[in-house]
């Protein structure tokens, strides 16, 4: 897979270090000499350049790539990328970076973001994933389906530890997609027994998020009276 990442600060370096690990082609992109740093990511290819102007996008062959991310520091630039990206190369697949949470309402398909990744909001949910039992965690949305990546903490109170994942009745729209345990990843086959602190993986929509929290954690979040 070929990814252009325009910004090559120490984001933008990150990722394309990671996804240089997994196999992938990575062209950085950055205006400011400064941060052209061949030398930390050298096997990436390095354009000095202003990503928000449509003859650099051309230069980098953004029409080859499959995935386009906007790693830069400032909102309105990757709002940028991402929208040439999409409108004037057709790129498949973009990511952008969200600096300023109150700029998140942006990030959308109007402006050609697929992906949106709040770095505030991260963090803050992984110091929360780290901390909470029993708890709902939001990790991640996906834009395009306003479908969220979650994550909840089996307490040892709950009434689904030892079941198997066949006989949890799973609300509608929520998808199991991992369960985390002593280090490994294991796929949530029906027969597969739940156990306490089993970090829980969902893809789900906000409307059924409160509903998974009192499924398996009704000690922490008891079900609301019907009025």
């Amino acid at each position: 897979m070929r990814v252009t990442i325009a910004g090559a600060g120490a984001v933008g370096r990150s990722v394309a270090q990671e996804l240089l690990d997994n196999g992938h082609e990575i062209l950085l992109i950055d205006k400011d000499p400064r941060a052209i740093k061949a030398h930390i990511v050298p096997d990436a290819e390095w354009l000095l350049a202003d990503a928000c102007e449509l003859s650099t996008l051309a230069e980098a062959g953004l029409q080859r790539c499959n995935v386009v991310i906007a790693a830069t520091g400032d909102d309105k630039a990757n709002l940028v990328i991402s929208l040439l990206a999409k409108t004037e190369f057709a790129v498949p697949r973009t990511v952008a970076r969200v600096n300023h949470p109150s700029n998140e309402w942006m990030y959308n398909e109007s402006w050609g973001v697929d992906v949106q990744v709040s770095t505030p909001r991260l963090m803050s949910a992984l110091v929360e994933e780290a901390v909470t039992v029993g708890d709902l965690v939001r990790l991640f949305t996906f834009r395009q389906s306003n479908a969220n990546l979650v994550e909840l903490t089996l307490p040892e109170d709950s009434p689904y530890v030892g079941r198997r994942v066949a006989d949890v009745p799973w609300p509608v729209d929520v998808v199991l997609v991992a369960i985390l345990r002593d280090a490994g990843i294991n796929t949530p086959d029906s027969d597969r027994s739940l156990e306490a602190g089993d970090e829980l993986l969902f893809v789900t929509a906000e409307a059924q998020e409160d509903e998974i929290a009192i499924l398996l954690s009704p000690h922490a979040h008891p079900a609301r009276p019907t009025p």
